[in-house]
């Protein structure tokens, strides 16, 4: 009698530049920047945009804001990553393979599915790491997965986690990381900051067309009409977050970062919620990151040192970034028990 053919993981994060030199962050912005799932704009628009106005000139100050995190190891977001894998196989036992990969640069999903179509698996279970699902993350990798694995000569079996956003072993993961950091920062306020995402990508993933941004209390709740709303599930991730950390509704609050070009970004943006922070008398703030499952350029340099420089700036007492999950004990059996989940559907 045969033994039982193993299941595999592919774990895939956003990815990141092999080094913080200039022409590899070109190389890595210009793949990333390309996905037309990232700016959705026509072909001709984008290829415009990039070589005129972002290409030119952004990558020089995007390497120098990577060289600020980059560490002995390489890239924090891989280091994480790597960890990660190698706990999760460890926490999976034999029966599983774990193999990782980035949407952009290396390691690549081809060669991950490659290494994972050498085990002779009976299935994947792909997981991109975005806790909540926005078409330019999770669908990006989803649908780069999907292409890749289609063009085999052997289609393999694939069953997909799309999001997270509210899973109790997720958001236990992130409480027990930022419980001790509260408790012995003490602050006045805790921010939750998360990537943020053009106003259209919200009303494109809306299929009513009358349910997103259209009212301020559009994303109070998750249901049939948004949700595949990132928006709607960030806020529904900071409900259950704030919950489980006992945070009260006026010593928290959630914001947007990272945004991109002069077309209007989700709201309340974080660099605008700092001086409103400031003005109301805060003066020690707490920040969470739970749009990231790895310390990573967004994280660390963003918030950890451009966010803290203006809040210094501010006449803010201290800013206190606190860690993402990286490859912790408890993120490591939530991951494992996704996995298994997901699996146990599949068969």
């Amino acid at each position: 009698m045969s033994a039982p053919r193993r299941t595999g993981v592919l774990l895939v994060n956003l990815g990141t530049p092999a080094s913080p030199s200039t022409r590899d962050v070109r190389r890595y912005l210009r793949e990333f920047l390309s996905d037309p799932r990232v700016i959705d704009l026509p072909a001709p628009l984008r290829w415009l945009l990039l070589r005129t106005v972002i290409l030119p000139f952004r990558p020089r100050r995007s390497a120098a804001q990577y060289a600020s995190i980059w560490t002995a190891a390489g890239s924090p977001l891989l280091v994480h990553g790597r960890a990660l894998a190698e706990a999760l196989a460890a926490q999976l036992g034999p029966d599983f393979v774990v193999a990782l990969a980035m949407r952009y640069g290396e390691p690549s999903l081809a060669g991950a599915l490659d290494q994972l179509a050498a085990a002779d698996l009976a299935q994947i279970v792909v997981l991109p790491l975005y806790p909540q699902y926005a078409s330019s993350s999770g669908g990006s990798s989803l649908e780069r997965v999907y292409a890749l694995a289609g063009a085999r000569e052997n289609v393999p079996a694939l069953a997909s986690i799309s999001d997270f956003h509210d899973d109790p072993g997720f958001i236990e993961a992130f409480a027990t990381v930022a419980r001790p950091v509260l408790d012995a920062f003490r602050p006045d306020h805790v921010l939750l900051s998360y990537h943020g995402l053009p106003e259209r990508h919200m009303r494109k993933a809306d299929a009513s067309g009358r349910h997103c941004l259209a009212s301020p209390a559009c994303c109070d709740a998750v249901g049939p009409v948004n949700r595949s709303c990132y928006r709607a599930q960030c806020f529904a991730t900071s409900r259950v977050l704030a919950a489980a950390l006992g945070l009260a509704p006026e010593r928290h609050s959630v914001s947007f970062q990272s945004r991109l070009g002069r077309d209007p970004w989700i709201r309340p943006y974080t660099d605008e919620r700092l001086p409103e922070l400031a003005r109301a008398g805060v003066r020690r703030l707490a920040v969470l990151c739970p749009a990231f499952v790895a310390d990573c350029l967004e994280t660390l340099e963003e918030i950890g040192i451009r966010a803290r420089e203006q809040w210094l700036a501010l006449g803010g007492e201290d800013l206190a970034l606190v860690p993402s999950l990286n490859a912790s004990r408890r993120w490591v059996e939530a991951v494992a028990r996704l996995v298994r989940a997901r699996a146990e559907l599949r068969r």
